[in-house]
């Protein structure tokens, strides 16, 4: 993994010298051993759908970035679902034939169903077997099982442990409600000069799962206070919280019609903690300016990645790009869902991460949205030939093998900014076909809009406004 360690490595120094250009302040950043301290205190939680543990993880979240709560009250109907009752869970447990207290929800939250109905009673071995659940072909992992909109309950434990459960009588203590309620959800913006959103979408109802869950939140809200710490934003973000599915489905109960009318470019941020290369999953419509920023981030940076197409089986962009918002929502992976062997299971720890990955990951994050935050669309007032650069002084005096090479640099990154500034063509596009670091062209356009030879498109002004 050297070659991961030294390309992260890069892309902070990417990110640094990108703030430094745009004369920001350098982000607020966070060690690997912050980010550890928060997981540490977010690992035992019982998160669900709803419930105290979703509650207790927003309220730590809230000290690393401030967070709105919502709460959406248990029966709202939103779209074609219904918000379910809350999940208050007391304690579950059984009791062996030879009176040992064992599968105890207080030892782990997985290894009771999630959203079980309450149960008490007297069962053998045989009709204990049909509320167990195990993994034969992982005889040592206890798996996740979620039961939301049916009423079950059940036991969830490694291969291991079933095969060795004597024959007997089981006392079974499953002592949970379901009552009204409400669903948890947090969101945080951060205003910038334009109504012009950055969505960055995550979930927080998993219980004690490292990568699966705990990357995505960690990720998210520590890059929101990154970008809370630059000195100026071009675009507003907004950072969502919510339980998978049901959460973004209410959300945009709440927030769809607006975030059509404003949202640039988005992500869901999952399954992001892992050392492995980066996989970026695209939008519904494929070449977004989402997809775009994230993939010249991913190129620019020489980091190892993977693209592959969007799919609607995916995490909640299936949600944000279904066919009555299709919004330009993609996501960002690192060891993606079902791909790694311990997917929804209790091996999806905290050995499994790593703390420095995910810090990189958050690198990663911010660089695409710098990259959103400077790129615009800029027309040329001199369109008529190539105007004269240097009576501006915009390009060097002495020409030449004498230049310099930053100078020779800059010169053909601004002679090809004249060329393509069109008022149609964004900095991203010129990037790409130029291979002239987004930043620098970013900041060439700067200097042409105040020597009066560019003006910012008017397409671009009024994006994303009432």
């Amino acid at each position: 993994m050297a070659c991961l360690a030294g390309a992260s490595a890069d892309l902070s120094r990417m990110v640094l010298e990108t703030a430094k250009m745009l004369d920001r302040e350098a982000s607020t950043s966070e060690s690997a051993a912050e980010i550890e301290s928060c997981f540490d205190r977010l690992w035992p939680l019982h998160r669900s759908l709803t419930g105290e543990g979703v509650r207790r993880t927003h309220d730590i979240l809230g000290e690393i970035v401030p967070l709105n709560r919502i709460e959406v009250p248990s029966g709202t109907v939103v779209f074609d679902w219904t918000v379910p009752k809350e999940w208050v869970v007391r304690q579950a447990y059984l009791v062996d034939p030879n009176g040992k207290r064992i599968l105890d929800v207080a030892d782990s939250n997985l290894h009771l169903v999630n959203y079980a109905v309450p149960f008490r009673g007297r069962l053998s071995r045989q009709e204990l077997d049909a509320h167990l659940y195990s993994l034969p072909d992982q005889p040592d992992a206890v798996p996740y099982v979620t039961s939301y909109y049916q009423p079950r309950w059940g036991f969830c434990l490694s291969q291991r442990q079933r095969d060795a459960l004597p024959d007997g009588e089981y006392q079974v203590l499953v002592d949970t409600d379901h009552i009204d309620g409400a669903m948890t959800i947090s969101e945080a913006v951060l205003p910038g000069d334009t109504a012009q959103e950055v969505l960055i979408s995550t979930y927080t109802c998993h219980p004690s799962m490292a990568n699966n869950e705990l990357s995505g939140p960690l990720a998210a809200t520590f890059l929101a206070r990154r970008i809370a710490g630059w000195r100026r934003r071009r675009l507003t973000y907004r950072f969502v919280f919510v339980p998978e599915t049901i959460g973004a489905i209410a959300y945009l109960s709440l927030r769809g019609e607006h975030l059509k009318r404003h949202v640039a470019a988005g992500y869901v941020v999952t399954c992001v903690g892992l050392d492995q290369p980066f996989t970026y999953q695209r939008s519904q419509r494929h070449d977004t300016l989402a997809d775009r920023a994230a993939l010249h981030v991913l190129r620019s940076s020489a980091l190892p990645h993977e693209v592959r197409d969007f799919h609607p089986t995916g995490s909640d962009e299936r949600q944000y790009c279904s066919p009555g918002f299709d919004l330009p929502v993609g996501s960002l992976l690192r060891g993606p869902y079902t791909q790694y062997p311990e997917y929804h299971t209790s091996l999806d720890n905290k050995n499994l991460i790593s703390f420095d990955a995910l810090r990189g990951t958050i690198d990663l994050l911010e660089a695409t949205c710098r990259a959103l935050d400077v790129n615009a669309t800029y027309r040329s007032l001199a369109p008529f030939g190539e105007p004269n650069l240097g009576k501006r002084g915009l390009y060097p005096s002495v020409g030449g093998k004498r230049a310099n090479m930053d100078h020779r640099q800059r010169a053909r990154a601004t002679l090809w900014l004249v060329n393509q500034a069109n008022g149609e063509r964004d900095l991203l596009t010129i990037a790409q076909r130029s291979g002239m670091p987004l930043e620098l062209l970013s900041d060439i356009a700067q200097e042409c809009v105040d020597k009066g030879l560019f003006e910012i498109s008017v397409d671009e002004s009024k994006a994303g406004k009432e």
